[in-house]
């Protein structure tokens, strides 16, 4: 039977399709996994394990136009943001290779007696990684990279509909020089996966997706009692108090929906504006969303293309019929044409309604009018979501006041899309349970070791 398959969303087209792994085969990669550890990993010095990661950085640079084309038929992501994918990528593998030495380093303890005492940072062993199809490349090198300048070994399961580009992937990882075991792709089913954390051969498992499958994933962990870190879903705030300039404000509101054509976990999804503001942003902000055409993903200047599947379409249509046969305003957008749907913007929601409380993972977002500050912080966190968030203002001392109060793992003030490689990524409450990027990220499976000597 096989499960995984390249099903173009644009035109839903079957163009691939792989064979699940039969449990001799999951063995086998567990197995090598663990052998790769004990003897690679064990025996490599960080300078190695850095010039490696170091190379796999240069194979996507090379391999970028391959790589974004593959991304555009699995889960139609528009070409120049393919690329930018790719290229991002290889910023984070570049990061982590530049940052080997400084994140293996000791760290000395400052301690209350005679003697010393230090930290020293080694790898747990075989790691699951369970990635989601939203960014194909992004996401697996975020876990990736960190976690083989440590040592641990990678047993990569992709998303079904991703089965081409984490093909690809692997190959860039065994062409960069890592040994056998060191980075495999497995197309594994939810019960081997259940049987490969339940091995005792593996130290950890990093889920990014869904609420439901993070908590499937943290129960099967818990009762095997290994490490697990989740990266889960979000409904981000993008709160305006103020600005002096409402149409580059506006505009980074249509940016920070639509990027990925309204798919990304920390997109923002709920805009809540301050009264004095808020029909003036809700006229404009509609406008350039209505102007926003979903097209063709192969075309250089396509913005907006379909959802990931016609399925996640309608799933998408339902939320938006539902919200307005509950008394929600529909201002633009709200149909759909296969996987194509159009940029729709919601208004007059309130807390009965369902789609208050879900996420909307596509290109619709939900307008609020709010009084004043605290009402926009009370707003903000009456979810049970706690990603990202995002404020414009032009008051310093407002923005440090509203950062502080915000229930999220991130606050991004006066600008969106600006994640970078060095820059910890994940949040609290039902949005996960972990650090990814930055330095945080190579500490989430490493074994901090204390050496107190006398």
């Amino acid at each position: 039977m096989t499960d995984y398959a390249v099903i173009n969303p644009a035109t839903g087209e079957t163009l691939a399709s792989f064979d699940t792994f039969t449990d001799a085969q999951i063995e086998e990669a567990v197995a090598a996994a663990d052998e790769a550890h004990r003897e690679w990993s064990r025996s490599s010095t960080v300078a190695e394990r850095s010039a490696l990661v170091r190379r796999a950085a240069e194979l996507h640079r090379e391999r970028r136009e391959e790589l974004a084309d593959i991304f555009v038929r699995e889960m139609g992501k528009p070409r120049e943001a393919a690329l930018g994918e790719v290229d991002f990528a290889a910023d984070i593998a570049e990061y982590y290779a530049d940052q080997a030495e400084s994140i293996m380093a000791d760290q000395p303890i400052a301690i209350l007696g005679e003697g010393s005492a230090i930290i020293r940072r080694s790898s747990l062993g075989p790691l699951v990684g369970i990635m989601p199809w939203n960014f194909p490349a992004y996401q697996i090198v975020r876990f990736a990279a960190p976690n083989l300048i440590v040592g641990n070994t990678i047993l990569l399961k992709p998303a079904p509909q991703c089965p081409e580009s984490s093909s690809a992937i692997e190959a860039i990882y065994h062409d960069a020089g890592f040994p056998k075991g060191a980075y495999q792709n497995v197309l594994a089913t939810n019960e081997q996966i259940a049987t490969m954390i339940a091995d005792p051969r593996v130290q950890g498992v990093s889920l990014t997706g869904s609420e439901r499958a993070g908590a499937a994933v943290a129960e099967i962990a818990g009762r095997n009692l290994k490490k697990v870190a989740l990266e889960l879903g979000g409904s981000d705030p993008f709160i305006v108090l103020s600005t002096d300039d409402l149409d580059a404000t506006v505009q980074a509101g249509v940016d920070a929906r639509l990027d990925n054509n309204g798919q990304a976990c920390n997109g923002a999804k709920r805009f809540i504006i301050v009264d004095g503001l808020y029909d003036a942003f809700v006229e404009k902000f509609t406008e350039k969303m209505a102007a926003v055409e979903a097209t063709d993903p192969t075309l250089d200047d396509t913005v907006l293309g379909p959802v990931a599947s016609e399925a996640a379409a309608e799933n998408l249509q339902k939320q938006i019929d539902q919200a307005v046969e509950q008394g929600a305003t529909l201002l633009t957008g709200g149909t759909r044409d296969g996987a194509f749907f159009a940029p729709t913007v919601l208004t007059d929601v309130t807390p009965e309604m369902n789609v208050y409380r879900e996420e909307l993972f596509g290109p619709a977002a939900v307008v609020y009018r709010v009084a004043d500050e605290d009402a926009a912080v009370e707003l903000a966190n009456d979810t049970t979501f706690g990603l990202g968030s995002y404020v414009f203002t032009t008051d310093a001392e407002q923005a440090e006041r509203v950062a502080d109060k915000i229930e999220a793992g991130m606050v991004y003030v006066n600008l969106v899309l600006a994640d970078s490689p060095e820059l910890p990524f994940g949040g609290v409450k039902r949005s996960g349970t972990a650090r990814e990027l930055g330095h945080l990220a190579a500490d989430e499976f490493v074994n901090k070791k204390l050496i107190r000597i006398g």
